[in-house]
């Protein structure tokens, strides 16, 4: 019972090793790309076994999805600045932050392949967005119950996350300040329900 709890513990060893194929698995699709490596290079890469990601994750797609769900999560923390404004303009500025930043494209990568890739790719697709549309909810909700007017959350992905994602997949510009403002305050100028 003691062992159990000890491999349990926040920032153990199972943490580390967590950590470590987590950051594998980013390292291995910026410098190859999706579907060009096995487990045993994530394993080998990390300093793990081979056995060490089969027990705790079952298989490449299932490592792959907890991945992008784990940075999709780290990513962007639902900022409460006390007004909707407030909140968006955080919120677009950490998440072009975070695709801009050193292992940004390949998350982004990751995510778009992971809906190409047979029925496990599309429930993972599908866990994306149910978790990116939950995190946005909770921060429109919280505009809605402080009086103020508040689009959908697909609509914040479509006019503000979608762009920006875009011009990172595309390599179109960069995400400047300005354009970022740009985008959320265009999405706030439109009535909401």
């Amino acid at each position: 019972m003691e062992e159990r709890q000890r491999a349990r513990r926040p920032g153990g060893r199972g943490a580390r090793v967590g950590a470590a194929v987590h950051q594998a698995v980013t390292d291995l699709i910026s410098e190859r790309g999706y579907g060009k490596f096995t487990v045993g290079e994530v394993a080998a890469r990390a300093g793990v076994a081979d056995s060490s990601i089969y027990r705790r994750w079952g298989d490449l797609e299932t490592l792959l999805t907890d991945v992008a769900l784990s940075r999709l999560n780290a990513q962007s923390p639902m900022p409460d600045t006390g007004s909707l404004a407030g909140d968006l303009h955080t919120y677009a500025a950490a998440v072009a932050r975070e695709v801009t930043g050193p292992d940004g494209l390949a998350v982004v990568h990751l995510a778009v392949t992971l809906s190409s890739n047979g029925e496990q790719g599309l429930r993972a697709r599908d866990d994306l967005r149910v978790e990116r549309t939950r995190q946005l909810q909770s921060m429109l909700d919280r505009a809605r119950d402080r009086g103020e007017h508040a689009p959908d959350a697909l609509d914040v992905l479509d006019h503000v996350m979608a762009p920006m994602y875009i011009r990172v997949l595309l390599g179109v510009g960069p995400l400047t300040p300005d354009y970022v403002d740009g985008l959320v305050d265009r999405l706030l100028s439109t009535r909401w329900p």
